[in-house]
């Protein structure tokens, strides 16, 4: 399984964005092109690792947009997304993103009290987005039933305000390239 994204790692490259390491990966940056049998992949072995009894799938701008998209076509779940846009609407929540290489604001939208979410996005390394995320998540009462990403980078952060991170490969920086270093 995953057949596909496994052979993809070593054809990334490897950029530094000041004295961070960053992969560019077609499921990361949508470079040079996202092929559909590695997006339906992901979507299957996602599917297969989180709890499918929720009301949506919740996605991060904005490389989480089309693993959500593909795991909703696959699941029928829908979904919303965490947005880098604010748009004033009554309930949004401002939340305050810091990564290993910057830090912007996201904006959560239509997620309330009670829902059952899912949370996916592509990455995570320093783990400053989802911890963000999932707090603000909490503060709007979501029931926050799983956190799944494609790619766990490095050695971080394994969980989230208690929530174990699942993920599909461990990956990290070996010698100038992109290599697996464990599944779960």
């Amino acid at each position: 399984m995953l057949e596909v994204l496994r052979k993809s790692l070593s054809q990334s490259q490897i950029v530094m964005k000041g004295d961070y390491p960053y992969f560019v990966h077609p499921i990361t940056d949508g470079i040079p092109t996202v092929p559909p049998e590695m997006l339906e992949e992901v979507a299957t072995a996602i599917a297969e690792k989180i709890d499918l009894n929720i009301d949506r799938i919740v996605g991060i701008e904005a490389m989480g947009i089309h693993i959500a998209t593909a795991l909703s076509l696959k699941t029928k779940i829908p979904f919303t997304i965490i947005r880098k846009r604010k748009y004033g609407l009554p309930n949004e929540v401002e939340v305050e993103q810091k990564t290993g290489y910057g830090g912007a604001k996201l904006y959560i939208n239509g997620i309330g009290k009670g829902d059952r979410v899912v949370v996916v996005d592509d990455v995570v390394s320093t783990g400053g987005t989802l911890k963000a995320v999932v707090s603000a998540l909490k503060e709007v009462g979501a029931d926050i039933k799983d956190i799944c990403v494609v790619f766990k980078k490095g050695k971080c952060i394994d969980e989230v305000d208690g929530m174990k991170i699942k993920y599909l490969l461990a990956v990290d920086i070996v010698d100038g390239s992109l290599v697996e270093v464990g599944e779960v």
